[in-house]
């Protein structure tokens, strides 16, 4: 019914940026937060950046300064524009949203399946 579509990831030199994009789409009625979440090899999936249907964002420390996520609601899209990467940003991005379909009202988080960014000289 509804899916995540991501992409814009790569391998870039540290110090590099990268735009990531993810389109929802599919029978949505509302969709609410927004996020990015990164999985690194050997590592549990933490939570990089989200960001409300207000487009109130909120980051964690490591990319704070670096990183900056944005949405168009027109377009059901989340953006993360990364700066400055640095070989710790290796990983696996997943976009995560929290929707309310046509045929649901209990809102629940749906996942993409993921994009690559290596950071590396």
């Amino acid at each position: 019914q509804v899916q995540l579509v991501e992409s814009g990831g790569g391998l870039v030199q540290p110090g590099g940026s990268l735009r990531l994009s993810c389109a929802a789409s599919g029978s949505i009625s509302r969709i609410y937060r927004m996020g990015w979440y990164r999985q690194a090899p050997g590592k549990q999936r933490e939570l990089v950046a989200v960001i409300t249907s207000g487009s109130n964002p909120n980051y964690v420390d490591s990319v704070k300064g670096r990183f900056t996520i944005s949405r168009d609601n027109a377009k059901n899209t989340v953006y993360l524009q990364m700066a400055s990467l640095k070989p710790e940003d290796t990983a696996v991005y997943y976009c995560n949203a929290r929707i309310e379909t046509v045929t649901s009202l209990t809102p629940r988080d749906y996942w993409g399946q993921g994009t690559q960014v290596t950071v590396s000289s």
